[in-house]
């Protein structure tokens, strides 16, 4: 579909409640001609989605969405286009800021935006940098808060979080008295390509005088990032287990981020017994990883606030045929290409642990423990077939 033009659509979110009504009311601020388009799910127990729209001056429009499917979340990716094509072709507006209700991941509307023919020019995610940690830490259901997007959510605060933080290109920071130097370095590793934008952060010009009408003032930093352009086929690809921007090794200010990189297989029995303690080890662990009874599948790690997601990501590019390598994406070609090993291909462990209070040494021991032994790993991969299926439920297989 078309992109149309004249309308920049910009997308804030997070579960920091009061960090995003902070981005959000100071983007209104700065950016002339631009209104805020808000959905607020907490209204779904009526049966309706309130949908709300204000420029600087207050609410200048505001209706209701029926909820799709008994589902607050389907209601507002079915309202929220024509709401945003309405704004454009009535005209007058440079900007629509989409505040997404807490626990809405920007993921799936950015997509959404953007199929719809909308330009999305930014992705941006509000934290408080002392509420990192005890969201990252919190297993709870969203549900028991009343932070569910659907009778069917599942969703914890935990994994809801790390999802939210880790695929906006632009992190809006509050400015928190509570944050100490250990909060302010595990947001860094948790995100380290990340944009770090102070929400509260003047313009940088000499020449500012507020004699000068808005259009014509610099652009503050957090205005810069709305309007610097959003890219939502590179952003998935960053997110995807073959192929994802995970981050580096780093040991700073109490807070340590461990990369383990293997060409072994993990004999599964073995991991499966050692999940608990491997994924409470750190307050957030991701990656990929390869079990010796599934040789052929690339297996995606999901864990925070102590529980983990283990899903099939599809197959190795090592197990698929040369003629179906037409098919795969560019993006995951070019980084199995700088992974590729002579005889393995792109089959590896490549898991990343970050927390504060890191035990390096023991985690990695633990995990080393669960690969496949020299005798198992000559066995050869019928042999390794014949192994217990022990993930099979986790798997649902």
């Amino acid at each position: 579909m078309a992109v149309k033009s004249g309308l920049s659509v910009v997308i804030v979110g997070g579960l920091h409640a009061d960090a995003r009504k902070a981005a959000v009311e100071r983007l209104l601020a700065d950016v002339a001609d631009s209104v805020v388009l808000h959905h607020d799910l907490s209204t779904a127990a009526a049966g309706t989605v309130v949908r709300t729209i204000r420029d600087a001056t207050g609410i200048v429009d505001a209706g209701e969405a029926p909820l799709v499917n008994d589902c607050a979340c389907c209601a507002l990716r079915e309202d929220l286009v024509p709401e945003l094509i309405r704004i454009q072709d009535a005209g007058g507006t440079r900007m629509a800021v989409v505040e997404l209700w807490d626990s809405v991941e920007p993921k799936a509307v950015a997509e959404v935006v953007t199929a719809g023919g909308l330009q999305v020019t930014g992705v941006i995610t509000a934290v408080d940098p002392a509420l990192v940690l005890p969201y990252l830490g919190n297993g709870d259901d969203l549900a028991e808060g009343g932070l569910a997007a659907a009778a069917t959510d599942q969703r914890t605060v935990a994994d809801t979080f790390a999802r939210q933080l880790e695929y906006a290109p632009v992190l809006a920071v509050a400015d928190s008295p509570e944050a100490d130097d250990e909060d302010r370095e595990l947001l860094a590793q948790l995100h380290p390509t990340a944009r770090q934008v102070p929400i509260g952060a003047p313009a940088v010009s000499a020449d500012d005088d507020l004699t000068v009408p808005a259009p014509r003032r610099p652009l503050t930093p957090l205005a810069q990032a709305a309007l610097a352009g959003f890219d939502v086929e590179s952003a998935a690809a960053a997110q995807h287990p073959a192929c994802a921007l995970l981050p580096a090794e780093a040991d700073a200010h109490g807070v340590s981020t461990l990369v383990w990189h293997r060409r072994r297989p993990f004999h599964p029995e073995r991991l499966y017994e050692a999940l608990e303690d491997i994924t409470c080890a750190a307050a957030r662990s991701r990656g990929r990883f390869w079990l010796a009874d599934k040789p052929d599948v690339l297996l995606h790690w999901d864990a925070a606030g102590g529980a983990l997601c283990v899903e099939s990501a599809g197959p190795w590019l090592a197990s698929l045929p040369d003629a179906a390598w037409d098919m795969v994406p560019p993006v995951r070609r070019a980084a199995a290409a700088l992974d590729w090993h002579p005889e393995h291909g792109d089959c590896c462990q490549h898991l990343v642990f970050t927390s504060p209070g890191l035990d390096r040494d023991g985690l990695a021991q633990l995990l080393e423990s669960c690969l496949l032994t020299d005798a198992e790993y000559a066995a050869g991969r019928d042999a390794w077939k014949q192994l217990p299926p022990a993930f099979d439920t986790l798997l649902e297989v």
